[in-house]
């Protein structure tokens, strides 16, 4: 790693799809335990510390407007969680350049904490061990540990337990970006709402999706990716029905909302049918943007 010339630190940290989001009944702590197989995907947030009077977040980029610029964002509160750590003050200012959809299901917001904590350690030279940054990255949100790791990842607890999985190859992707986010909290509390009486099933990961991953197969990944979640963000965005089928009819092999959505997420063959399903997506008018991207992709990377 290299320090530019002002003596700032920047870290680039990519998006992620649940390939599978398996959700268990709510625990007494209001969480629910997860099966969350994570894939990193290749759109990506640059998150970029200097030195400072005190701490501040600007941001620029893709639904930068939407990003809060106060001490609720995850990157400032990376900041102040590692400076807490080892004694010193948060004074930095941390500047996000955005490529990921803010409130989309994607970890945007994760990966900016993660992408903060990594290059708050490095400008610092706090010399703080994986093992104590994926700590604070626990403590920071369920998905943010992911947001270091990258590749492929088995989240289990509240989904930041994690244990790498091995990928056979790479997985082509199209993400169409709806209109205004969803709030995860809202997403869970809907999922309880329709669950309501009835037994949910501990989570457990699909045997056939890891082989599907292991094994590079797309066709055997579309047949096994699934989202729990999914029912409750219909019932919140009925309109997200008529995304998943352009995609499908488009010529995807599988349609799902990511995680909590509205982002919705579609595997393709390969490139040529990411452009396409993308096109379709797009002229059908059911989303603001298509992204494609393929995965997996390496976790928050100094640059």
């Amino acid at each position: 790693m290299t320090r530019s010339a002002t003596g700032s630190v920047t870290v680039r940290v990519p998006a992620k799809v649940n390939v599978q989001l398996a959700v268990g009944g709510a625990r007494a702590d209001g969480f629910h335990d997860l099966a969350n197989v994570f894939l990193a995907v290749g759109l990506y947030d640059e998150v970029t510390v200097t030195p400072a009077d005190a701490l501040r977040v600007t941001c620029e980029g893709f639904d930068a407007s939407q990003v809060p610029l106060d001490r609720t964002n995850l990157a400032a509160r990376a900041a102040e969680k590692l400076a807490a750590r080892y004694g010193r003050r948060a004074d930095v200012h941390i500047h996000i350049a955005k490529d990921i959809p803010v409130a989309g299901g994607m970890a945007g917001g994760s990966a900016d904490g993660a992408g903060a904590l990594v290059a708050c350690d490095a400008l610092w030279g706090t010399g703080a061990s994986r093992d104590e940054l994926l700590e604070i990255c626990a403590e920071l949100g369920s998905d943010v540990p992911f947001s270091l790791v990258g590749g492929a990842a088995l989240g289990t607890g509240r989904g930041e337990k994690l244990r790498v999985l091995p990928v056979g190859g790479s997985f082509h992707w199209v993400f169409a970006v709806a209109d205004g986010g969803l709030s995860t909290p809202a997403v869970y509390g809907e999922f309880d709402r329709l669950h309501d009486g009835v037994a949910v099933p501990e989570p457990v990961a699909s045997g056939v999706l890891l082989e599907a991953l292991a094994s590079g197969d797309v066709s055997a990944l579309a047949g096994a990716v699934s989202n729990d979640l999914q029912g409750a963000a219909l019932s919140l965005r009925p309109s997200l029905a008529s995304t998943l089928a352009v995609g499908s009819d488009g010529g995807a092999l599988a349609a799902i909302v990511s995680g909590s959505g509205p982002t919705t997420a579609f595997l393709v063959a390969d490139a040529e049918a990411g452009g396409k399903v993308a096109d379709a997506l797009v002229a059908s008018g059911v989303c603001r943007a298509a992204r494609v991207a393929v995965g997996p992709v390496p976790g928050a990377v100094l640059l």
